[in-house]
């Protein structure tokens, strides 16, 4: 098993390459569960799920009954092993998702039950062998200050041509190494003449391939479709993604 956390600035097209590596992973036998923990919460049409489910944040009596009573004691480890069976919905290709939505915060400072669930659910989401945990992040970097992302396999980092785009990746990385993620890597989306590999690997960020820029994929998400359903030569490219993903942590469990 494991687990892949993917962010990257806002607009670089993680959601779309998060979509598709899990339904790729499912049809390699994987046992893949999808994590929508983007605010935005468009993880779904990149599935092909017409109806998503959702958000937990949402079943407030639920998470007030099993992490505490807001304002109150609150539990730090609240049980969740029952979530993706009750909570979540399964897509094409068997691809199960859940959908975390977003913890507001008001002049009482934040939900602490409903982080301290959605901190736990992340922990301890568990399948059976051969399955695999993707999780679309939010852009940028405020997820790595709360702690979600703790205990992944790899964080994979999207970025586009472009210096902001680098940035961003840079300071995941450093925020990454400061909280104890062993393993991170990048993918470059919308590739273009420029180079950006040899940029990424000077800052210590290994690039597991690029992917061209690919007008089947805008057509994909006008037509509220999922890339994987449509085709085009960028599906290649996430494909090759895909391997060295694999493989790659592969090699992590190996070590």
């Amino acid at each position: 098993m494991f687990k892949v956390a993917i962010t990257g600035k806002g607009g670089v097209g993680k959601t779309t390459i998060s979509g598709t590596i899990a339904r790729l992973l499912a049809r390699d036998g994987y046992d893949v569960l999808a994590i929508d923990a983007d605010p935005d919460m468009n993880l779904a049409s990149s599935l092909g799920i017409t109806v998503p489910p959702k958000p937990l944040t949402e079943y407030r009596e639920m998470i007030e009954e099993r992490a505490g009573q807001t304002g109150g004691m609150f539990k730090y480890n609240p049980k969740v092993d029952d979530v993706v069976e009750r909570f979540g919905a399964v897509g094409p290709d068997n691809v199960k998702m859940l959908v975390m939505g977003t913890v507001e915060r008001g002049g009482s400072g934040c939900m602490c039950p409903a982080s301290a669930f959605l901190r736990a659910l992340l922990r301890h989401v568990v399948l059976k062998d051969s399955s695999a945990v993707i999780m679309d992040m939010e852009a940028g970097i405020e997820h790595l200050g709360r702690g979600t992302t703790k205990g992944i396999d790899l964080m994979l980092i999207v970025v586009e041509p472009g210096r902001r785009s680098i940035e961003t990746a840079s300071r995941i990385k450093k925020l990454s190494d400061e909280i104890g993620i062993r393993h991170i890597a990048a993918v470059v989306n919308k590739s273009n003449e420029a180079d950006m590999s040899a940029v990424l690997e000077d800052i210590g960020i290994p690039v597991l391939g690029e992917i061209p820029f690919s007008p089947d994929f805008i057509e994909a998400d006008l037509q509220g479709m999922s890339p994987i359903d449509l085709g085009g030569d960028a599906l290649e490219s996430i494909k090759n993604v895909r391997d060295n993903m694999v493989d790659m942590i592969a090699s992590f469990h190996d070590a």
